[in-house]
């Protein structure tokens, strides 16, 4: 059996000792855990991850908690243990508790053995209430979360949304084609409609609950001089939507076309917008049904005109359509609601024409700096599991939160960028001095004197610096993978990712940082190459003037 070195038993005999403390100690298996898909590249992750936590139960607080594989053997626990006493997190001081108790036969014995001539009694409880309290709350977080829909219009909503897949209006009306749903029900008059997709990036339609909302959203997207402009354009806007996204664990056939999928490889996202309530990735039951018949109309005009909008025409059209609804209490009554859906070309000219005035002014770029990150770090593109992302919430890193940040898909979409410890805090320092971590975006590049091209990945900065972090060969398929998921998860959590800054570059921890490794965690927004307009980034070569 492994025990302390006699100087080790020393140091730990000199800290203060409370009477009445008494620490709960467990390692248990984190339900639902993601720990092998943190760092897609660049790491060697575990099939699984454990959770060791100590707690002063006698205070009610967290004072040292790690992740580690099953595979790990207790002396991890011994290892944590020795941080929860000689280096807290905070507000905790250091101190050796009077009274030690888990709910393991086995590590009781394996630390009453460890933890000889400290003058700490060990004891077993089938129960520990703070600690199972607290994980209690990790799986609250991960599992009790609101369903996406309401469950009397689940399946409806499901299956037109497969049909209007099929109906692909994206393919004869473009964004700013806008169609008019008289509706008059559930407190709503009018839905106007706005189709996305037809440019090949992303599908869906949004059902604006007011013509002003959709008019002061284009104007303010043209009109926006920065990130935080146009995110506050985009929480302003007073809509239902739903949009289309591909199972972010399939990765053959990258190359494939995203409208050549069928059904069953794309997935639905729901959700509402609205100034006062921002972003919310789930329906009520008015809303549902707002959108259950909103799609039905959408799915009967297409039926009965969808040749007259052939080559970009858009014609005035009007047709009206009673559409059955079941009762949300009662399935088998049935009601009919009275919808007119018209077409709105003169709208559509005047949208437009505000892009096409927008695209002869003139566009400012942000200066692209390469000092911030540490030369010789480990970067890696990955995810953080939501679980993991609570742990850091409670524990010691720097932590700059977004107050949209929505929980959805697996986990937070990171970079990590791993360094030494002085470069670390050196570069969160300077993060923090330049207005924080505003956002993530990755841009192609290429080098036109060797002609190979990159995926340049980029920080931007509050003061509005774009800083460089990582440059990607275009045909490295780790990267291409890693690149691909980071899209997916992004649209999950409706554009919000995260940097994880660490130390631990060149020991044992190196592209595989542990929990207490990471010493910050910046949220941010990802950024898209199109918000930014840098176009294609070029090498050259800077000379001193002589």
């Amino acid at each position: 059996m492994n025990a302390l070195n006699r100087s080790t038993r020393r140091r730990l005999q000199q800290l203060k000792q409370n009477p009445s403390s008494v620490w709960e100690g467990d390692r248990r298996k984190l339900a639902g855990s993601q720990n092998p898909d943190w760092l897609e590249t660049g790491s060697n992750p575990a099939t699984d991850g454990d959770c060791i936590l100590w707690v002063d139960g006698s205070q009610g607080m967290v004072r040292a908690m790690d992740i580690v594989t099953p595979d790990t053997g207790s002396e991890a626990v011994v290892r944590t243990l020795l941080r929860a006493m000689e280096h807290p997190h905070n507000p905790g001081v250091p101190a050796r508790p009077k009274k030690i108790v888990v709910r393991d036969r086995e590590l009781q014995f394996f630390l009453r053995g460890v933890l000889q001539d400290l003058d700490i009694t060990l004891d077993y409880m089938p129960d520990l209430p703070l600690i199972d309290e607290i994980f209690r709350g990790f799986q609250d977080t991960v599992g009790n979360q609101q369903p996406q829909l309401p469950a009397p219009y689940e399946a409806a909503l499901l299956s037109k949304v497969d049909e209007i897949w099929h109906d692909a209006p994206w393919e004869v009306l473009a964004d700013h084609q806008i169609l008019e749903i008289e509706l008059n029900q559930w407190d709503v008059g009018t839905l106007y409609v706005s189709i996305m997709g037809m440019l090949g990036m992303e599908f869906g339609a949004l059902f604006y609950r007011s013509l002003d909302s959709l008019k002061q959203f284009r104007q303010r997207a043209i009109d926006q001089s920065s990130i935080e402009a146009m995110q506050e354009a985009f929480l302003g806007q007073d809509c239902l939507f739903i949009t289309y996204e591909t199972d972010e664990d399939d990765l053959e056939e990258i190359s494939l076309d995203f409208r050549q999928r069928s059904p069953d490889e794309i997935e639905p996202v729901f959700g509402n917008l609205h100034p006062l309530e921002g972003l919310r990735s789930f329906l009520y039951n008015e809303e549902a049904a707002t959108l259950l018949v909103g799609l039905e109309a959408l799915h009967r005009f297409l039926g009965q005109h969808r040749q007259k909008f052939k080559n970009d025409a858009f014609p005035p059209i009007s047709s009206r359509y009673k559409i059955p609804l079941a009762d949300e209490t009662d399935g088998d009554k049935i009601t009919q609601i009275s919808v007119k859906v018209t077409t709105l070309p003169d709208l559509a000219n005047e949208l437009l024409d505000m892009e096409e005035e927008d695209g002869e002014s003139e566009l400012s770029f942000p200066i692209v700096r390469d000092d911030l990150v540490p030369e010789s770090s480990f970067l890696s593109l990955g995810m953080m599991p939501w679980e993991v992302l609570e742990m850091l919430r409670i524990g010691g890193a720097y932590y700059q939160f977004k107050e949209e940040l929505t929980q959805g898909g697996e986990g937070l979409p990171v970079v990590m960028i791993q360094t030494s410890r002085p470069k670390a805090k050196t570069m969160i320092e300077e993060l923090q001095a330049a207005g924080g971590l505003q956002g993530i975006c990755f841009n192609p590049g290429e080098n036109p004197l060797e002609g190979d091209r990159y995926d340049i990945g980029l920080l931007q900065t509050g003061n509005g610096d774009l800083h460089l972090f990582g440059e990607f060969g275009e045909t490295d398929p780790t990267h291409a993978a890693a690149r691909k998921k980071w899209d997916q998860r992004c649209k999950k959590t409706k554009g919000v990712c995260g940097l994880i800054i660490a130390k631990g570059l060149t020991g044992a921890a190196r592209g595989n940082p542990q929990f207490k490794d990471m010493l910050a965690l910046f949220e941010a927004s990802a950024i898209s190459t199109n918000d930014l307009g840098l176009g294609t980034l070029q090498l050259t070569i800077a000379m001193d003037e002589m």
